[in-house]
Protein backbone atom coordinates (compact mmCIF):
# COMPACT_ATOMS: atom_id res chain seq x y z
CA UNK A 1 0.00 0.00 0.00
CA UNK A 2 2.73 2.48 0.94
CA UNK A 3 4.28 2.79 -2.56
CA UNK A 4 0.82 3.51 -4.04
CA UNK A 5 0.19 6.23 -1.46
CA UNK A 6 3.65 7.70 -2.13
CA UNK A 7 2.99 7.67 -5.89
CA UNK A 8 -0.39 9.32 -5.37
CA UNK A 9 1.22 12.10 -3.31
CA UNK A 10 3.88 12.73 -5.95
CA UNK A 11 1.37 12.74 -8.81
CA UNK A 12 -0.99 15.12 -6.97
CA UNK A 13 1.89 17.52 -6.27
CA UNK A 14 2.95 17.39 -9.92
CA UNK A 15 -0.60 17.98 -11.15
CA UNK A 16 -0.84 21.12 -9.02
CA UNK A 17 2.54 22.38 -10.29
CA UNK A 18 1.55 21.80 -13.91
CA UNK A 19 -1.91 23.32 -13.52
CA UNK A 20 -0.58 26.49 -11.91
CA UNK A 21 2.54 26.66 -14.06
CA UNK A 22 4.89 27.18 -11.10
CA UNK A 23 7.28 25.04 -9.04
CA UNK A 24 5.16 25.62 -5.95
CA UNK A 25 7.44 23.92 -3.40
CA UNK A 26 10.78 24.61 -5.11
CA UNK A 27 11.52 20.91 -5.61
CA UNK A 28 14.04 19.64 -8.15
CA UNK A 29 11.67 16.97 -9.48
CA UNK A 30 8.86 19.38 -10.36
CA UNK A 31 7.67 18.93 -13.99
CA UNK A 32 7.59 22.72 -14.34
CA UNK A 33 11.39 22.69 -14.31
CA UNK A 34 11.24 20.92 -17.66
CA UNK A 35 8.13 22.56 -19.13
CA UNK A 36 6.87 25.94 -18.04
CA UNK A 37 3.56 25.83 -19.92
CA UNK A 38 0.21 24.53 -18.70
CA UNK A 39 -0.95 20.94 -19.33
CA UNK A 40 -3.02 20.05 -22.38
CA UNK A 41 -2.66 20.34 -26.14
CA UNK A 42 -3.04 24.13 -26.10
CA UNK A 43 -1.18 24.77 -22.86
CA UNK A 44 1.32 27.10 -24.50
CA UNK A 45 -1.36 29.56 -25.60
CA UNK A 46 -1.87 31.76 -22.56
CA UNK A 47 -4.32 34.63 -22.71
CA UNK A 48 -3.72 37.78 -20.70
CA UNK A 49 -5.41 37.09 -17.35
CA UNK A 50 -8.22 39.26 -16.02
CA UNK A 51 -8.12 40.78 -12.52
CA UNK A 52 -10.38 37.95 -11.40
CA UNK A 53 -8.05 35.41 -13.01
CA UNK A 54 -5.04 36.89 -11.22
CA UNK A 55 -6.88 36.80 -7.88
CA UNK A 56 -8.03 33.23 -8.52
CA UNK A 57 -4.48 32.14 -9.34
CA UNK A 58 -3.20 33.69 -6.10
CA UNK A 59 -5.83 31.76 -4.17
CA UNK A 60 -5.08 28.49 -5.97
CA UNK A 61 -1.35 28.86 -5.29
CA UNK A 62 -1.88 29.45 -1.59
CA UNK A 63 -4.44 26.62 -1.26
CA UNK A 64 -2.23 24.26 -3.23
CA UNK A 65 0.92 25.05 -1.29
CA UNK A 66 -0.60 23.89 1.99
CA UNK A 67 -1.61 20.54 0.57
CA UNK A 68 -4.54 21.49 -1.65
CA UNK A 69 -6.80 22.67 1.17
CA UNK A 70 -10.50 22.36 0.35
CA UNK A 71 -12.40 25.52 -0.60
CA UNK A 72 -14.80 25.36 2.35
CA UNK A 73 -11.99 25.15 4.89
CA UNK A 74 -9.85 27.73 3.11
CA UNK A 75 -12.71 30.24 3.12
CA UNK A 76 -13.07 29.69 6.87
CA UNK A 77 -9.45 30.79 7.24
CA UNK A 78 -10.24 33.95 5.28
CA UNK A 79 -13.25 34.67 7.51
CA UNK A 80 -11.18 34.13 10.65
CA UNK A 81 -8.35 36.27 9.26
CA UNK A 82 -10.86 39.07 8.53
CA UNK A 83 -12.27 38.85 12.04
CA UNK A 84 -8.88 39.28 13.71
CA UNK A 85 -7.24 42.63 14.30
CA UNK A 86 -4.50 43.75 11.96
CA UNK A 87 -3.79 43.09 8.30
CA UNK A 88 -6.10 40.39 6.94
CA UNK A 89 -3.53 39.05 4.47
CA UNK A 90 -0.89 38.69 7.17
CA UNK A 91 -3.46 37.06 9.46
CA UNK A 92 -4.29 34.55 6.73
CA UNK A 93 -0.64 33.58 6.32
CA UNK A 94 -0.30 33.29 10.10
CA UNK A 95 -3.24 30.89 10.28
CA UNK A 96 -1.95 28.72 7.45
CA UNK A 97 1.54 28.53 8.96
CA UNK A 98 -0.02 27.59 12.32
CA UNK A 99 -1.60 24.41 10.94
CA UNK A 100 -0.10 21.32 12.56
CA UNK A 101 0.82 19.74 9.21
CA UNK A 102 2.49 22.97 8.04
CA UNK A 103 4.38 23.20 11.36
CA UNK A 104 5.63 19.61 10.92
CA UNK A 105 6.68 20.35 7.33
CA UNK A 106 8.47 23.58 8.28
CA UNK A 107 10.31 21.67 11.01
CA UNK A 108 11.74 19.38 8.27
CA UNK A 109 10.21 16.36 10.00
CA UNK A 110 8.44 15.56 6.71
CA UNK A 111 9.60 15.91 3.09
CA UNK A 112 6.37 17.48 1.79
CA UNK A 113 3.25 19.02 3.26
CA UNK A 114 1.30 16.05 1.86
CA UNK A 115 3.59 13.64 3.72
CA UNK A 116 3.28 15.81 6.85
CA UNK A 117 -0.51 15.51 6.75
CA UNK A 118 -0.29 11.74 6.33
CA UNK A 119 2.19 11.42 9.22
CA UNK A 120 -0.20 13.38 11.45
CA UNK A 121 -3.27 11.48 10.24
CA UNK A 122 -1.61 8.16 11.07
CA UNK A 123 -1.09 9.24 14.68
CA UNK A 124 2.70 9.58 14.63
CA UNK A 125 2.78 13.07 16.17
CA UNK A 126 2.41 14.22 19.77
CA UNK A 127 1.28 17.82 20.32
CA UNK A 128 2.30 19.01 23.78
CA UNK A 129 2.66 15.38 24.81
CA UNK A 130 -0.74 14.24 23.52
CA UNK A 131 -1.41 12.31 20.34
CA UNK A 132 -3.02 14.46 17.64
CA UNK A 133 -4.11 13.09 14.27
CA UNK A 134 -5.73 16.19 12.75
CA UNK A 135 -3.44 18.09 10.38
CA UNK A 136 -5.59 21.23 10.36
CA UNK A 137 -5.30 21.82 14.13
CA UNK A 138 -4.04 25.35 14.77
CA UNK A 139 -0.99 25.38 17.04
CA UNK A 140 -0.18 28.21 19.43
CA UNK A 141 3.07 29.98 20.23
CA UNK A 142 5.10 27.75 22.55
CA UNK A 143 3.46 24.51 21.40
CA UNK A 144 5.80 21.55 20.99
CA UNK A 145 5.52 18.62 18.58
CA UNK A 146 7.29 15.32 19.13
CA UNK A 147 7.43 12.29 16.89
CA UNK A 148 6.40 9.03 18.50
CA UNK A 149 9.18 6.48 18.95
CA UNK A 150 7.99 4.08 16.24
CA UNK A 151 7.96 6.90 13.67
CA UNK A 152 11.53 8.06 14.14
CA UNK A 153 12.99 5.73 11.50
CA UNK A 154 10.27 6.22 8.90
CA UNK A 155 11.86 6.84 5.45
CA UNK A 156 9.70 9.91 4.77
CA UNK A 157 10.74 11.54 8.05
CA UNK A 158 14.42 10.82 7.46
CA UNK A 159 14.01 12.23 3.94
CA UNK A 160 12.59 15.45 5.35
CA UNK A 161 15.44 15.88 7.83
CA UNK A 162 18.04 15.15 5.17
CA UNK A 163 16.58 17.53 2.58
CA UNK A 164 18.95 20.22 1.33
CA UNK A 165 16.20 22.01 -0.61
CA UNK A 166 15.06 24.04 2.42
CA UNK A 167 15.97 25.15 5.94
CA UNK A 168 13.98 25.40 9.16
CA UNK A 169 12.72 29.02 9.38
CA UNK A 170 13.58 31.22 12.36
CA UNK A 171 10.07 31.12 13.82
CA UNK A 172 10.50 27.41 14.55
CA UNK A 173 13.09 25.72 16.75
CA UNK A 174 13.70 22.13 15.65
CA UNK A 175 15.86 19.45 17.30
CA UNK A 176 16.28 16.65 14.77
CA UNK A 177 18.23 14.49 17.22
CA UNK A 178 15.27 14.47 19.59
CA UNK A 179 12.73 14.61 16.71
CA UNK A 180 10.82 17.54 18.18
CA UNK A 181 10.13 21.19 17.37
CA UNK A 182 8.75 24.30 19.09
CA UNK A 183 6.56 26.96 17.47
CA UNK A 184 8.33 30.16 18.54
CA UNK A 185 6.07 32.76 16.94
CA UNK A 186 3.46 33.32 14.26
CA UNK A 187 5.39 34.52 11.19
CA UNK A 188 4.73 37.48 8.94
CA UNK A 189 4.57 37.03 5.17
CA UNK A 190 8.17 38.16 4.61
CA UNK A 191 9.46 35.52 7.04
CA UNK A 192 7.81 32.56 5.32
CA UNK A 193 10.22 30.78 2.93
CA UNK A 194 7.94 30.37 -0.09
CA UNK A 195 9.79 29.27 -3.26
CA UNK A 196 7.32 31.32 -5.31
CA UNK A 197 5.74 34.71 -4.61
CA UNK A 198 2.57 34.49 -2.58
CA UNK A 199 0.08 37.36 -2.71
CA UNK A 200 -2.43 37.04 0.13
CA UNK A 201 -3.69 40.56 -0.62
CA UNK A 202 -5.04 39.24 -3.93
CA UNK A 203 -6.69 36.35 -2.10
CA UNK A 204 -8.42 38.87 0.17
CA UNK A 205 -9.56 40.80 -2.91
CA UNK A 206 -10.94 37.57 -4.40
CA UNK A 207 -13.13 36.91 -1.37
CA UNK A 208 -14.05 40.58 -0.94
CA UNK A 209 -15.64 40.87 -4.39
Amino acid sequence: MAPKVEHKRHSSKHKIDRRLGVNLWGRQKSPVNARSYAPGQHGQRRKKPTDFGIQLMAKQKLKGYYGNIGEKQFKKYYIEASRRRGDTGQNLIGLLESRLDAFLYRSKLAPTVFAARQIVNHGHVLLNGKRCNIGSVIVKVGDVIQLREKAKQMPSILEGIGSIERDVPEYIEADHDKMNATFLRVPTLDEVPYPVQMEPNLVIEYYSR
